[in-house]
Formats: C-alpha cells, structure tokens, sequence
C-alpha cells in the first residue's frame, strides 16, 4: 500500500474496523472510548504508512498502535467503567438474561484486574493470538505473558465463583 492511497486505505479500514473495535471494547470496557481509541488509530496508522515495513503483518502492526492508545486512555482514566448490554451480540436460542448476567458479573471481574492481565486475556482469548504473536505485539516476554494470563484466570475465576456464593 502506497503512502496517501486514501482508496486502499478505506478498504484496510473496513477489513480491520471491527476487529479493532472488539479488541479496544474489550480492554477499555466503554463502547465510546473504544470508538475513540479506533479512529485514532487509524488516523496514526495513515500518517506513519511512510514508515511501515511490508515485512510486519498489519493486522500486527495495527493492534501494536491500537494497544499503545488504549494503554493511554486506560492510564488517563484508571476507572474502568461496566460494559454495555448494547455491546453484545446475542443468540436467538439462549436466554438472554441469563446470558447478559453472565456478561455483566465478568465485565465487573475483569474491571478488577490490573491493565496488564486484563490487556494479556484480550489478546489471548479475544484476539486469539499465540503467545508469541503477543510478545511481538506488546513487547513483553512469552513467560511473563502466559503469567499474566494464568494469573488473570484464576483471578477471574475467584471472582466469579464469589460473586456468586454470594447470591
């Protein structure tokens, strides 16, 4: 792709939009900061096309500049509000409020853990990403970075099962 091809450009838009998106809600856990965080992202991803290198992966290349902005707005803010029932897709056949307490009490679970955890589940789990393809993105070790998962689940996972001993 060609430094200022705004063309081209819409179309790497709209394959990565969503995905981006999901990722940002993900670890912000407000629908409009994501969005904010997004379109940033985009717009310092066309400035810095001069300096990107066909070797990288862009879809790698563009969640390293999606997770440093959301690493920004989490740090302004440090309050981390519930995800929205509006951010889920739901399916027909489920019971939705059952599903949506579910979502709720894990969105409150994981609005405990610290950036870093909460950062290494989405891109584990949300993102689906290896451990190595997580380490190229944020720069930490692949050690550290299944220690933080490990630790984010069973954190998690005491959380949820207090939460509901409690009901």
């Amino acid at each position: 792709m060609n430094a200022g091809d705004i063309e081209a450009f819409a179309v790497l838009v709209d394959r990565y939009h969503d995905r981006l998106t999901r990722y940002a809600n993900h670890l912000l856990q407000n629908r409009a900061d994501a969005e904010e965080v997004v379109q940033d992202t985009f717009v310092r991803a066309f400035r810095a096309l001069p300096r990107y290198e066909e070797r990288e992966q862009l879809s790698a290349w563009l969640l390293r500049i999606l997770v440093n902005r959301c690493r920004t707005v989490a740090a302004k803010r440090r309050v981390f509000e519930p995800l929205e029932a509006a951010d889920y897709e739901f399916d027909p056949g489920e019971d939705v409020a059952d599903r949506l307490a579910v979502r709720d009490e894990l969105a409150r679970a994981m609005a405990q853990l610290p950036d870093d955890q909460r950062e290494a589940l989405a891109l584990r789990f949300g993102e689906d990403l290896s451990f190595d393809e997580m380490a190229a993105l944020t720069g930490a070790g692949v050690s550290a970075l299944k220690m933080r998962v490990k630790r984010a689940v069973d954190r998690l996972r005491m959380l949820m099962e207090g939460t509901r001993a409690a009901v």
